[in-house]
């Protein structure tokens, strides 16, 4: 074995101690539970929370740093994968909330034709009350209460949703 097998540039340490801070980072965001659920050294854990804390520019710097050489300590491999997962459910949540609303636009724009394909897709759905969120949203005398019917509307459907989801 020679030196040249043993040799790792500084160019590719300091990319990897960059995405340690970086990662470290993004750990200040999650919230006390998700952080908890990761099974960080205690040091660590402390530094995030007292990281969130910090209002002023250049001590919030320093403190990132800290947490970027904690972090160069232990194997960020599992941290990565487990907030990769957690994109990965906010992108899901995010195109579920997206078709909701195309559904719920197509059932106040299409009318029956709508209203049939929702409920050949949701068969659990009641057709009566459906038809009557849809006429409040419609037909509400102000821009207010047409508002209000149509969260009424949005939220029977992401409810038959998360139904046939489970």
């Amino acid at each position: 074995m020679s030196e040249d097998d043993d040799y790792i540039s500084r160019s590719r340490l300091k990319r990897e101690a960059e995405e340690a801070q970086r990662l470290g980072e993004r750990l200040s965001t999650l919230n006390d539970a998700e952080l908890d659920a990761l099974a960080l050294p205690d040091v660590l854990a402390t530094a995030i929370r007292d990281a969130r804390a910090i209002r002023q520019h250049g001590a919030l710097r320093r403190q990132r740093q800290y947490i970027g050489k904690l972090m160069r300590k232990i194997d960020i491999a599992p941290i990565r994968a487990v907030l990769a997962e957690k994109e990965r459910n906010r992108h899901r949540e995010a195109r579920a909330f997206k078709g909701l609303e195309t559904w719920r636009e197509r059932l106040l724009t299409q009318g029956a034709e709508a209203l049939d394909a929702w409920l050949a897709e949701h068969p659990d759905s009641d057709a009566g009350k459906l038809r009557g969120l849809i006429d409040s949203a419609r037909d509400a005398p102000t821009p207010a209460a047409r508002k209000t019917a149509s969260r009424a509307l949005f939220r029977y459907l992401s409810e038959r949703a998360r139904m046939r989801a489970s």
